[in-house]
């Protein structure tokens, strides 16, 4: 008699495209059977979902895991922020691999494979940062395309990473060629240099002078040059990061056009705005990110677009440090290491912001979070649903338990949380990574390292 290795019964499954009560059985890391009943005689465990919601795991496409940054590195590694990302309800993560200068695309996966490699807990896979476009990278661009690594990022900021335009056409007409997809940072360069050299020569140094460097206009004017010049070459684009409503526009209007175009926005742009930087004691200081935090207005219009069909997922851009590593920016807010913790409490948040706070469905919810990223990024039905031999990467989630969430709670490897006091409820209690149970009610279970290295196939346009 054929019997499975796991039951999940009586939960009410939840994909990005149905709602209904069923079993779900489990063999070899794979759904195997989803019926009405299945009896408990065909199993060897059961997990007993009544009435929890039963959805996919969590997948978050932006994240920066030992990250170098600013002469320091971002303070959690592999095993502490996917540990973290596996309590929170996340089950696969894409990281930002970002391309040394002195190093090829193809050492740059070595150098990040190592990073993860027998550290990570849930199966993770690599964005290839471009920051140098030669000969040799033109050669390789293409053979990763085709080898498992279909997304490539560019930055139009930042010295030693940013490319120019010209480049940037360049790599998307490769992306376009190959079935791949570039994902872009999107700021304006030289603005920001103008304004940090006019602020910091009238002796403003604190948090917030982050934020004025980079208004948002900073950021509208660069997503829309990306994504026009995408537009002349029919190309599809992804903007990383989206904080506000005029940046969220451009995707938008390129979207009814008919484009190829893509957006992603975070939960701190959703539930923090630009006040967060006035803070007293270098507090500020936690929320220094590019870009940055917003007025507030443009929450409301995220929300909008999330719901309409305008941005089409929502990451973290996790990239925590030490409130050590930010006193490296005291006396100079350029010199803050840019980046902060999310990825434990990004499912609870939305969850409650978006679902309880009436802007989005349960279904939307799951397809921002979990299904859009696995089918943008080649990874779909593998991952981001819930289906007969799609992997078994599922969570249980209370909608009735309620959570403060604080650093006291959390297990990212940082001494904040910039939703320190949040009250939320709707909470992961249980997380299943291909059929094996690796957290329940707040801590990680699950073996060491025993995340895989995916390799993802062509993106679909959402």
């Amino acid at each position: 008699m054929f019997t499975y290795d796991l039951l999940i019964k009586n939960g009410k499954i939840v994909t990005s495209g149905d709602c209904y009560i069923a079993d779900i059985g489990i063999k070899n890391g794979k759904i195997k059977d989803i019926s009405d009943e299945i009896a408990l005689d065909k199993t060897k465990k059961v997990f007993d979902a009544s009435g929890k919601i039963v959805m996919p795991g969590g997948i978050d496409v932006h994240t920066h895991l030992d990250m170098p940054f600013g002469g320091t590195y971002s303070s959690d590694n592999f095993e502490t922020g996917t540990k973290a990302a596996a309590i929170g309800g996340t089950t696969s993560i894409i990281d930002y691999a970002v391309q040394p200068k002195d190093k090829t695309l193809n050492e740059t996966i070595d150098i990040w494979n190592e990073k993860a490699k027998g550290k990570a807990v849930i199966d993770y896979g690599f964005h290839l940062a471009v920051t140098k476009l030669n000969d040799t990278t033109r050669e390789e661009l293409p053979k990763l395309l085709k080898n498992g690594f279909p997304s490539f990022k560019v930055f139009m900021v930042y010295d030693g990473m940013r490319l120019r335009d010209g480049e940037l056409m360049e790599i998307l007409k490769i992306a376009k060629d190959n079935d791949g997809l570039v994902c872009v940072h999107a700021e304006n360069y030289d603005s920001i240099n103008y304004r940090i050299e006019g602020l910091l020569a009238e002796g403003k140094t604190e948090p917030i002078y982050h934020a004025v460097s980079r208004p948002q206009k900073c950021e509208a004017e660069a997503t829309n040059r990306a994504v026009k010049l995408a537009e002349m070459l029919d190309a599809p684009i992804y903007i990383v990061h989206v904080s506000n409503g005029e940046a969220s526009d451009i995707i938008t209007n390129s979207r009814k056009q008919g484009f190829k175009t893509m957006g992603e926005t975070c939960p701190q742009y959703l539930l923090l705005s630009i006040d967060n930087y006035r803070e007293e004691d270098f507090n500020g200081a936690k929320y220094v990110m590019s870009p940055p935090l917003r007025e507030s207005f443009n929450q409301e219009l995220l929300w909008d677009d999330l719901r309409l069909g305008g941005l089409q997922s929502i990451a973290t851009d996790h990239c925590p440090f030490f409130m050590d590593q930010k006193r490296m920016g005291e006396n100079d807010f350029t010199k803050i290491p840019n980046g902060a913790p999310g990825i434990e409490a990004r499912m609870a948040l939305i969850h409650h912001f978006g679902v309880n706070g009436g802007h989005i469905s349960m279904e939307r919810f799951v397809e921002l979070t979990s299904s859009n990223p696995a089918k943008i990024f080649g990874m779909y039905p593998q991952k981001g649903t819930i289906a007969v031999n799609s992997d078994a990467d599922i969570v249980i989630f209370d909608t009735d338990k309620e959570v403060t969430i604080s650093i006291d709670n959390l297990h990212e490897e940082v001494d904040y949380t910039p939703y320190e006091g949040f009250k939320v409820k709707g909470y992961p209690i249980a997380t299943f990574s291909r059929g094996e149970l690796i957290a329940e009610n707040g801590e990680y279970l699950g073996d060491e390292g025993r995340g895989l290295l995916l390799k993802r196939g062509k993106p679909e346009i959402q």
